[in-house]
């Protein structure tokens, strides 16, 4: 994805520490304490810019959700998508590495991960930056509820078995998969910017529910 350099992004972002925490570190198993409420948590890693999570916060009021990307010439956009939405209580952005999200959740603070259109990092020597390979499945894990899910959508196929591969391996449950989501399209699906580009190609989208499976 190319970065369009946006200078004014930065002051813009610190203009809006209400919808982008600014220290998140400090809310590491407090999030609570920021939506007010203890509703269930769902993130999404690489949240671009902010279609499908703020689509997801006004659908779903109920739950509280969190979007994480890294660019501010991205996130900036999410922001702004947030704010034409008046800003749902429910919502918030974190600018950070999808790496580190251990540094800002712990075990139990999310019930549910989201990737979307992740970058599928073709190369074999690439295969550990890939979202849904075993270091991050390791990390989506430690700080999920018991039996919490990853919910992953993409229009690269390549990317897509890997995933159910991985998954299956990893020990997940495979709860929906869909080969061509658009085909039976659910009536509460959120379309992404990016899904909506592709469908419009014609190109299918693919989509899988997973679950971690606990062992007490």
């Amino acid at each position: 994805m190319r970065l369009r350099n946006k200078p004014w992004a930065l002051d813009f972002i610190n203009e809006h520490p209400e919808v982008i925490i600014p220290n998140p570190e400090n809310f590491l198993g407090k999030w609570n304490e920021v939506f007010g409420n203890d509703n269930p948590l769902h993130i999404e890693v690489g949240t671009g810019k902010g279609q499908f999570v703020t689509g997801m916060a006004l659908q779903n009021p109920d739950i509280n959700y969190i979007g994480i990307e890294l660019y501010d010439s991205v996130i900036v956009s999410a922001l702004e998508k947030v704010l034409e939405a008046n800003s749902p209580k429910n919502l918030r952005l974190l600018k950070v590495n999808g790496a580190d999200l251990a540094k800002y959740f712990t075990k139990n603070d999310v019930s549910r991960v989201y990737l979307n259109f992740s970058d599928p990092w073709p190369k074999v020597r690439h295969e550990k930056r890939r979202l849904t390979s075993d270091g991050f499945l390791n990390l989506y894990e430690s700080l999920l509820i018991d039996n919490g899910e990853v919910h992953f959508k993409t229009d690269n196929r390549g990317l897509f078995e890997f995933s159910l591969v991985n998954m299956s391996h990893y020990g997940m449950l495979l709860k929906y998969v869909s080969l061509d989501l658009h085909a039976n399209m659910p009536e509460d699906n959120i379309m992404t910017e990016y899904e909506e580009k592709f469908s419009k190609k014609g190109q299918p989208i693919y989509r899988l529910e997973a679950q971690f499976i606990s062992h007490r």
